[in-house]
C-alpha cells in the first residue's frame, strides 16, 4: 500500500522560508515522478512542482521559479519543497503526489490526472 506523508507546513510572515517533506513508502519508486500541488480555498489544484527519482529531472509551475527548489532522497524516500521569498499568494494546501512511469529525457507533467498517489496535505499560510 503506497502512503506520501507530507510535513513542514505552517505560519510563515512573507519573504520567510519553509520546507515541506514528503515521505513515500510501499513500493519501489525507482522508475516514478513526484509532484506538489497546491489548493487555495475555491481555486483549482495546481501544480508547484515536479521531480524524477531516477535522472533528478525537475520542472516548475513560472510562479514559482527561482524561489522554491524541489529534490529528493532516495535513500530516505523523500522528496523535499524549499520554499523561499514566500507570498501571501502561496498560502494553501500543500499536496505531495506520486505518478509512473517516467522515462528519461520526457517532459514532466504537470496535470494532476497524471499522478496515481496523494498524500493527505499540509497547510502552508503566508501572513502578509
Amino acid at each position: 500500500q503506497v502512503q506520501l506523508v507530507e510535513s513542514g507546513g505552517g505560519l510563515v510572515q512573507a519573504g520567510g522560508s519553509l520546507r515541506l517533506s514528503c515521505a513515500a513508502s510501499g513500493r519501489t519508486f525507482s522508475r516514478y515522478y513526484m509532484g506538489w500541488f497546491r489548493q487555495a480555498p475555491g481555486k483549482e489544484r495546481e501544480f508547484v512542482a515536479a521531480i524524477s527519482w531516477s535522472d533528478g529531472s525537475t520542472r516548475y509551475a513560472d510562479s514559482v521559479k527561482g524561489r522554491f527548489t524541489i529534490s529528493r532522497d532516495a535513500a530516505k524516500n523523500t522528496v523535499y519543497l524549499q520554499m523561499n521569498s514566500l507570498k501571501p499568494e502561496d498560502t494553501a494546501v500543500y499536496y505531495c503526489a506520486a505518478g509512473g512511469p517516467y522515462w528519461s529525457g520526457t517532459v514532466l507533467t504537470l496535470s494532476p490526472h497524471e499522478y496515481d498517489y496523494w498524500g493527505q496535505g499540509t497547510q502552508v499560510t503566508v501572513s502578509s
